[in-house]
């Protein structure tokens, strides 16, 4: 690790505890020092370094923010950035094994390829519209199939629909749905048509129509678009160059960190630690429990360098999330601002209230007075 990082950006691991877990009662300000904010300073220290991108996954760091900050876009991610997922399911007929409640369930959980920007969020009281509300049909019969093998080992060798998966769900597009350009070229289905929902028998059939909306994670964990979304501190381990690592203990040191981490020279036995392999290392502390080591490397994680990891469920594509995280975190602060100011625009307003009742009030006594003052004069004139 470079001599010039700020030791206080570090989280000190130690054998049995961890040293420095807190930042400041207002991170990024310590006392006797000027640390005004300064917005050319934030966006230098603000990086978003992806480093893995795949269909499903994503893996990102975000550097130069508070663990708040990190963690309330982690929150958003799973519980506030929204999705389609089926909420209602009208039960025609079910035969099969699963009882109506369960296979609701199960349904619910099917995530969908549908974008939900194109949908309004629809509320309890609600009608059902084209504009918030998705409807798909299920109708699968299982039946035996006539030409079957005497002794068949596979059901669907011997039966026709032994299987309901999610790509049995057929969209059925409402008013305006089917005029859609992206619904034309993408209908509305199941992201993976090979979840099995329930196996079938001859003569066992379900024929469901199923209501999708627009939800949160916050109020059911359907919504979700992430399968998970977690994120840790980057790892730091600084070798102590007064207490160097013994040659013939080299190779027997560096297996104390996870592979790649430590390097040791073939010919010298000289140990350094591979800045790019440091992130993977699982900080299991195994270096502490060998006495011959003690002193040899001191071990830390960066309080403000977080290693995001997303895996997305439905609609959105990986690198898409967090950038909608963003957003609805703007939209919440503009919402609090707004409210902020019409809560200091009414203490203004009462305060001048106060002031102009005050200022009244002094002026009718000035006037009571001079008036009284005035009358006793009469008085005393007439007499």
């Amino acid at each position: 690790m470079p001599s010039a990082v700020d030791r206080r950006r570090l989280v000190g691991v130690h054998p049995e505890r961890v040293s420095d877990v807190s930042s400041t009662d207002f991170p990024g300000h310590y006392p006797g020092e000027d640390n005004s904010w300064d917005l050319e300073k934030f966006r230098k220290n603000l990086r978003v370094d992806i480093t893995r991108l795949s269909n499903r996954s994503i893996e990102f760091d975000l550097v130069g923010v508070d663990a708040s900050i990190a963690n309330a876009f982690r929150r958003i991610m799973i519980a506030e950035v929204p999705t389609i997922c089926i909420e209602h399911v009208y039960v025609w007929n079910n035969t099969s094994v699963m009882q109506d409640e369960v296979f609701a369930h199960r349904l619910g959980l099917v995530p969908l390829n549908v974008d939900p920007e194109l949908f309004e969020m629809k509320t309890p009281t609600d009608s059902a519209t084209d504009r918030n509300t998705l409807v798909f049909k299920l109708d699968v019969t299982c039946t035996r199939k006539q030409k079957a093998p005497p002794d068949p080992t596979d059901d669907n060798v011997l039966y026709d629909h032994s299987s309901v998966t999610a790509g049995d769900l057929v969209w059925v597009p409402q008013g305006e749905q089917v005029e859609l350009p992206v619904f034309i070229a993408k209908p509305p289905a199941p992201t993976n048509p090979n979840i099995v929902l329930v196996k079938l028998r001859p003569g066992q059939e379900v024929s469901m129509e199923l209501h999708a909306i627009k939800g949160v994670g916050k109020d059911h964990a359907k919504w979700t678009p992430v399968a998970t979304a977690s994120y840790r501190l980057l790892p730091s381990v600084t070798l102590d160059p007064s207490k160097p690592v013994p040659p013939h203990r080299a190779d027997k040191f560096a297996k104390c960190f996870s592979p790649g981490v430590i390097e040791v020279d073939s010919t010298t036995k000289a140990v350094r630690v591979n800045e790019q392999a440091l992130r993977g290392e699982s900080m299991s502390r195994e270096v502490f429990r060998h006495p011959e080591f003690e002193g040899c490397a001191k071990l830390g994680r960066f309080r403000d360098h977080f290693l995001f990891n997303v895996e997305s469920e439905g609609p959105y594509t990986p690198e898409r999330i967090f950038p909608t995280s963003i957003r609805i975190m703007r939209e919440k602060i503009a919402v609090l601002r707004k409210a902020a100011q019409a809560l200091l625009a009414d203490s203004d307003d009462g305060a001048m209230d106060a002031t102009s009742e005050r200022v009244s009030v002094e002026q009718g006594i000035n006037v009571a007075s001079t008036s009284e003052g005035t009358s006793g004069d009469v008085v005393m004139m007439e007499t």
